[in-house]
């Protein structure tokens, strides 16, 4: 009986966490990365190699990281205050920005070598 009612619960924040996806607006979330760009790029593609490429991560992923950067629950001096102030749609929105984006190009190993 516990584990069906877990499948239950599982299925259901499974089916709410889709549904909140499918209300994220694209462009609101453009509007509202512009504070994103400075470390992250304007499209997700780092500036800086110390600071994570965003584009085409999957935007289940980047609601997560931001929601517990906001509530506490994942610590660092620069993010957690920059998403202090974010509700639950701007998150989605700005996850949906993200994921829509182009990821970078993988450098091959002649790139790297200068070849």
């Amino acid at each position: 009986m516990k584990t069906l009612m877990l499948l239950i619960l599982l299925g259901f924040s499974t089916f709410l966490l889709a549904e909140s996806a499918a209300q994220a607006d694209i462009s609101r979330g453009q509007t509202k990365a512009a504070m994103c760009v400075a470390c992250h790029g304007a499209t997700g593609i780092s500036v800086l190699p110390d600071y994570p490429n965003l584009a085409g991560q999957k935007a289940g992923y980047l609601q997560q990281a931001l929601t517990a950067y906001r509530d506490g629950q994942r610590q660092h001096q620069i993010m957690a205050p920059m998403a202090q102030g974010l509700t639950d749609q701007d998150i989605a929105d700005i996850a949906a920005f993200f994921a829509a984006q182009q990821p970078a190009p993988v450098a091959t190993t002649e790139a790297v070598a200068g070849k």
